[in-house]
């Protein structure tokens, strides 16, 4: 019953935090009046006289920002969950299995040497290709090498991977003169001119996503009394581990090949879950969905009012909020 009461607040909070980053910008417009147009668009409802050009900004510009922030947010979050349980390693994350570095070098290749053979698309889908290839190509090569697939195994394999490909974006960003601004922008990720159409791919994709993984919740609790003591409790742990890796690295792979890489959200926002839900990945599944949402939401929307009218990279933001409260985190941990 209290986590019930936890989840209502937590709802509350997260829709009081979207309506005002909503209206929070370069023209602000009220909460009342962002509530109004909400109401008109989607009941064709209004209590307040409609202001065209609130509405304009509102629906055409900030709406759809703000729910990619939150979409992406949530997925990352979600996959560094996934990844904190079934390694048992509070700094793990799909940066750390090679997911990330494996899609900068992805994007990099295309903007650098402008292979645009899929419009818009083009970059989002060498992002996806290359950071989903490094981590299965490491997920692999660990199964290879451990038979049993410890965790230490997995991380060192991916982390190695991760070196390479970070060693080969730095090769590639050496001849990149031209295009050198926009590489260093993408890897720091932004929310900015994203076509609303990743809108309508990202979130079905993340929902399925999600759903897949949420039916493996029970396994994931017996995951956390370690490899032995599920094994005995009949969990093919080899078959879960792959297919729970697999599924956060999509997830990781999809989103930063379309607004670039966005760090620290998916090694922080599990802790803050867990301390307020408990270890039950019923409720930590879907919080973290929330929580890292709502989350990386707040981030964009001082990336890009903080010094205005620059917008900065809101992976920036995310690694200066992140780093330090995580810091407190992993020390209070250990006290």
């Amino acid at each position: 019953m209290k986590n019930f009461y936890k989840i209502v607040i937590c709802f509350i909070l997260s829709i009081i935090v979207l309506i005002f980053a909503i209206g929070i910008g370069s023209v602000f417009i009220p909460p009342l009046d962002t509530i109004n147009i909400l109401l008109y668009k989607l009941f064709n409802f209004n209590f307040l006289e409609i202001n065209e050009t609130f509405l304009s900004i509102l629906w055409k510009i900030r709406l759809p920002r703000v729910l990619l922030a939150f979409i992406c947010g949530a997925g990352l979050s979600l996959s560094g969950t996934i990844i904190q349980s079934l390694l048992k390693n509070s700094l793990a994350s799909s940066y750390t299995l090679g997911v990330s570095s494996g899609a900068a070098l992805g994007a990099s290749v295309c903007i650098l040497f402008k292979i645009y053979i899929f419009g818009i698309f083009s970059i989002p889908i060498f992002g996806f290709i290359f950071g989903i290839t490094t981590v299965f190509t490491a997920i692999m090569l660990a199964s290879k090498l451990d038979k049993t697939m410890q965790n230490n195994a997995i991380i060192l394999t991916g982390m190695a991977f991760s070196l390479f490909t970070n060693a080969m974006l730095s090769i590639l960003m050496t001849f990149a003169k031209e295009d050198l601004q926009s590489l260093v922008f993408w890897q720091m990720g932004s929310f900015s001119m994203k076509d609303s159409i990743y809108l309508a791919i990202l979130y079905p994709f993340i929902i399925i996503i999600f759903t897949l993984i949420f039916f493996k919740h029970r396994e994931m609790d017996i995951l956390t009394f370690g490899d032995e003591q599920a094994n005995i409790s009949g969990v093919n742990v080899k078959s879960v581990k792959i297919f729970l890796l697999s599924m956060a690295s999509l997830l990781t792979g999809f989103i930063v090949s379309i607004v670039g890489v966005i760090g620290f959200i998916d090694l922080f926002t599990p802790h803050i879950t867990r301390k307020i839900f408990g270890a039950s990945h019923k409720y930590v599944l879907f919080m973290s969905l929330i929580l890292g949402g709502t989350f990386m939401v707040l981030c964009d929307l001082v990336a890009r009012t903080i010094a205005s009218p620059i917008e900065l990279p809101v992976g920036a933001i995310t690694s200066a909020i992140g780093a330090p409260f995580f810091i407190y985190l992993y020390f209070d941990k250990r006290k």
